[in-house]
């Protein structure tokens, strides 16, 4: 297991891995649960393009529209090769913001038939909000040689605690999915009850009155 900002050799093992993108660096790394950082290019030390993205398996497999995690997992990776460098840390254990698979199903139920939001359904089932860990994303940076990042990301509460562990965020990039009828209930979650910088659903409530 991983120590401070260190990780040892036993946990973790890289591989070129190529992709319809081009080529990546594949850093699988042990921290609780199994990890992959996905490494394009040559890493400068500082202002890294980076995206730290929670596991969704529903939106980032079989392309679920009741959020954007997909679709932000896609933009990120598409993002990182148009600059030629950059990194995408996957983190696995976060279904859910962390409630996972099966409690986050039992969550979507409650939004479908009582109209509770993304909050309000975890709660009610006496699930935490968020407990993810970003404590693995900085220690791979770390292990990467990475001391600052270009975030992104539209949620201030990744920002403080990546610098909780010593990565320091030199700008927040935005990463803007579209806003729709199927994602919108959950976008104005997200923007009304944590926090998240999401613009683009004023515009859709605009478009729409």
């Amino acid at each position: 297991m991983m120590r401070g900002n260190t990780v040892r050799e036993q946990d973790i093992a890289e591989s070129t891995l190529g992709t319809r993108r081009g080529e990546f660096r594949a850093v699988a790394f042990a921290d609780g649960a199994e990890h992959l950082a996905l490494v394009h290019g040559p890493l400068p030390r500082d202002d890294v393009l980076v995206r730290v993205h929670s596991e969704c398996l529903t939106g980032d497999v079989f392309g679920a529209v009741r959020c954007e995690c997909g679709e932000q997992l896609h933009a990120a990776l598409d993002a990182i090769v148009a600059e030629g460098s950059g990194v995408l840390v996957y983190l696995r254990g976060h279904e859910g913001r962390g409630i996972g698979l099966v409690a986050k199903v039992r969550t979507h139920v409650l939004q479908d038939e009582h109209g509770l939001d993304t909050v309000d359904s975890a709660t009610t089932l006496g699930l935490p909000v968020d407990v993810r860990d970003y404590g693995p994303a900085a220690r791979v940076l770390w292990h990467l040689g990475v001391r600052s990042v270009r975030l992104m990301s539209n949620n201030p509460d990744k920002i403080a605690a990546l610098e909780s562990h010593g990565i320091r965020v030199a700008a927040r990039v935005p990463l803007l999915a579209p806003a729709s009828p199927h994602n919108i209930r959950y976008l104005t979650a997200k923007r009304d009850r944590l926090g998240h910088v999401l613009p683009q659903v004023d515009a859709f409530d605009v478009a729409e009155s």
